[in-house]
């Protein structure tokens, strides 16, 4: 059960309930998991439902509507980093056979938002919307490593695990130093680790004040990519990401990126 209060956190409560694993719920399975009265919960489900972030049909359980589609919408339209990225991601997916793809980070959610694809039979496990593993793959990597010390710390201990499971350390001390040689080298690179047969090659977009919003990424398949390529691919990745952080950190784009 959740503790939540005040209108807008109830609201977002409801909404945060709908997953991959559970996208649908009764009023009866929302009132358990949140706490709330039938009354306090039906006031807020049809606040949501005349508002189209919500639907149900008789004898069924509560979905997400059509204004969570029409924001989707608007956001592919308005995302600064998006909108950075682009031709980026046009270009790394001419050059390069594969799916290039940008990612933002927030809370601990990495987000596909925009990609292109040039592979003939394009292969991914993560795609736009669905977020993708902390602790597994390179955009993690390339993100985590650009969190701030403390941040970065408890991140690990989190997702530990996951780490470990990677093959990039043993123990937290080997995670996080493997994570200071990726902050050096502003790149990552892993293999098989999110889809099996893939090498993902990522490094992190970064505000500002040099926290990571995000990341950008080229997927391809392993045996078709040479080492000499890939030194090729690291370089091109990183700096095409240096020039999307460059970006968005002009003025006109700092305060919405």
């Amino acid at each position: 059960m959740r503790s939540v209060s005040g209108s807008g956190e109830r609201l977002l409560a409801i909404l945060g309930l709908f997953s991959e694993e559970r996208p649908e719920w009764s009023p009866e399975e929302m009132m358990h998991a949140l706490g709330f009265s039938r009354p306090t919960l039906y006031r807020y489900l049809k606040t949501l439902k005349d508002a189209g972030y919500i639907v149900s049909l008789p004898q069924a359980g509560y979905t997400l509507g059509p204004r969570v589609t029409e924001l989707d919408f608007l956001m592919r339209r308005s995302d600064p980093l998006i909108a950075a990225s682009d031709q980026h991601l046009k270009d790394l997916a001419r050059d390069f056979i594969g799916s290039a793809f940008v990612l933002r980070f927030y809370g601990q959610k990495m987000l596909c938002v925009a990609s292109e694809v040039s592979a003939p039979e394009p292969r991914s496990s993560y795609p736009r919307g669905r977020p993708m593993p902390i602790g597994k793959g390179a955009v993690s990597r390339a993100i985590v490593a650009f969190l701030p010390p403390k941040d970065r710390s408890a991140l690990v201990t989190d997702y530990l695990d996951a780490f470990v499971t990677s093959g990039i350390g043993s123990t937290k001390e080997a995670v996080l130093a493997e994570l200071k040689r990726i902050r050096r080298d502003r790149v990552a690179t892993a293999r098989g680790e999110v889809t099996p047969g893939l090498v993902g090659v990522a490094a992190p977009i970064l505000a500002g004040d040099g926290t990571p919003i995000g990341a950008l990424c080229l997927s391809t398949e392993e045996a078709c990519l040479t080492e000499d390529q890939l030194d090729d691919l690291r370089d091109t990745i990183r700096d095409r990401a240096e020039v999307i952080s460059a970006l968005l950190a002009q003025p006109q784009r700092q305060a919405i990126a």
